[in-house]
């Protein structure tokens, strides 16, 4: 069994696979063993942001902050935080006529800082030779060039997985040595307990979710 690391990006999981799903009380670990059954899973690198409040969803700072609670309980998983930026910016409309241009305030919210994080991890640790394998979860087209790198610079071997339904990142699955899909099966038995208890306290998952 090959020592393996594992790089997540948060928001590129949450998005691609689990947004709109009663599947966000995920546990990495369980996931990760499900998916690399063969691997030996020393390590899960975790990289998101803390999220704000926004109008519609006053309580998601909450939430995200029970869950890192959660991921926290286990030993091998290390959370690696970017930033997570929110603007009130002007967009143009669809549909004006030429010389009618309308503009409408919307909140622009994005994350900023895991991809590149994730990328110096992935780095860093293969040039350290932390792992013989690296699995990275994400779409994210931008870390072609790391997983070029460890694949043919360090000759290390580099899976994708994607959480994507139904879709691939072909300039990352090109370069990489192989690409697993997240699918609602794997998602569903990799569901954490809905209470845990840590050092502080016991805790339950949120009720929104």
């Amino acid at each position: 069994m090959k020592k393996t690391i594992v790089y997540i990006d948060g928001f590129n999981l949450h998005y691609g696979a689990l947004r709109g799903t009663p599947y966000k009380w995920l546990d990495l670990q369980k996931l990760c063993q499900l998916l690399l059954p063969r691997n030996q899973v020393v390590k899960i690198k975790y990289f998101t942001a803390r999220v704000k409040a926004i109008p519609d969803d006053p309580d998601a700072p909450t939430r995200q902050q029970v869950y890192l609670r959660a991921l926290a309980t286990f030993p091998n998983i290390e959370i690696v935080f970017g930033h997570f930026l929110r603007n009130n910016v002007w967009m143009p409309l669809t549909g004006c006529s030429p010389g009618q241009q309308k503009y409408a305030e919307v909140i622009k919210t994005e994350e900023k800082g895991s991809d590149v994080n994730l990328a110096c991890h992935l780095l860093l640790d293969g040039f350290r030779g932390n792992y013989e394998v690296a699995a990275v979860g994400s779409y994210d087209s931008d870390l072609v060039e790391p997983v070029r790198i460890v694949c043919h610079d360090l000759n290390k071997i580099v899976g994708i997985i994607n959480p994507h339904k139904g879709r691939a990142s072909r300039p990352l699955s090109t370069c990489a040595n192989f690409t697993k899909s997240i699918r609602e099966t794997a998602l569903a038995k990799s569901q954490l307990p809905t209470r845990i208890k840590d050092s502080v306290g016991t805790f339950q998952k949120p009720a929104a979710w």
